[in-house]
């Protein structure tokens, strides 16, 4: 059978984790309009008819400004390196920039099949997206080229078709049933970020983390008790909203999600606790669920 693990990589807000989702038909990494929502690797687990493909989800490349966008650039650099394909996501209605020669510079893709996935084509012009093709030609020309429009599923299966074929023999790495190498605590955890970063302002989203303080799972029905991390004070205040309005909202639209995901009833409680600069603190990082490159 064809098997491996694969790394699908990009800029943030490219369409990376729709690819996954669209790929294995199942919501395991949320979605948002926001920057950077990705912050962990993901593991979501394809089976073809020969074939078990491991598609991993990386966190945004991007510029970073604290020692959190530090080390989400580092395991989408360790993913591709390790890769035995890698997926380049680029969003097909935007010019090739600095962003992406950045991207392109730090990125370790030579020892792996790549393909170069042109999202969002539904949204750009043909002589602009040619022009675009042309220059990653250029700069990768050993790379394969596909269009697609992840939010629509559009040219997905082929996608799948072009890694299997790219792809070596191999085991069957994760046998069983499993999707995600992701943990029931870890799905919560990001169903609570992503409706937080849905519900509140731009100048938020950046300083959340999601902590869980403690889960009775014998509890009917399950109790879950859940820390949303700001960094200030005055971001505290913005969530939980005037007269706990948005807290409230937040805490509804997660406990909807968990239900869905556990196929149990939920009581939710949710509290906002600050932790001054805790994107540049690595222990902070570390309780929060990020992991730290070693030096």
């Amino acid at each position: 059978m064809k098997s491996g693990f694969v790394t699908i990589l990009g800029h943030p807000n490219v369409g990376k984790s729709t690819i996954l989702n669209g790929i294995i038909n199942r919501k395991i990494s949320i979605v948002t309009d926001k920057s950077q929502t990705t912050r962990n690797v993901i593991k979501g687990i394809y089976r073809g008819e020969n074939s078990q493909i491991i598609f991993i989800d990386t966190p945004g490349i991007h510029k970073p400004h604290a020692k959190l966008g530090e080390e989400m650039n580092n395991m989408a650099y360790s993913s591709a390196h390790d890769a035995d394909v890698n997926i380049l996501v680029v969003d097909a209605s935007k010019p090739f920039g600095e962003g992406d020669e950045y991207l392109l510079q730090h990125l370790d893709i030579k020892n792996a099949p790549l393909i170069i996935v042109f999202n969002k084509i539904d949204q750009a012009r043909l002589d602009k997206v040619e022009k675009l093709k042309a220059i990653y030609h250029e700069k990768l020309p050993e790379s394969h080229f596909i269009d697609t429009v992840a939010s629509e599923r559009f040219n997905l299966d082929l996608l799948i078709k072009m890694v299997e074929e790219l792809l070596p023999e191999g085991p069957e790495y994760y046998p069983g049933e499993e999707i995600t190498d992701k943990d029931e605590i870890f799905q919560i955890k990001e169903i609570i970020r992503e409706k937080a970063l849905k519900i509140l302002r731009d100048e938020v989203p950046h300083s959340i983390a999601i902590y869980i303080n403690s889960i009775d799972w014998e509890a009917k029905p399950i109790h879950i008790v859940a820390s949303i991390i700001v960094e200030k004070d005055s971001q505290k205040g913005i969530v939980i909203g005037k007269g706990g309005k948005m807290i409230k909202e937040i805490g509804q639209k997660s406990r909807n999600s968990i239900e869905k995901l556990l196929g149990k009833h939920v009581f939710l409680e949710l509290f906002v606790k600050v932790k001054e600069d805790w994107r540049n603190d690595e222990a902070s990082l570390e309780a929060y669920g990020y992991k730290i490159k070693k030096k």
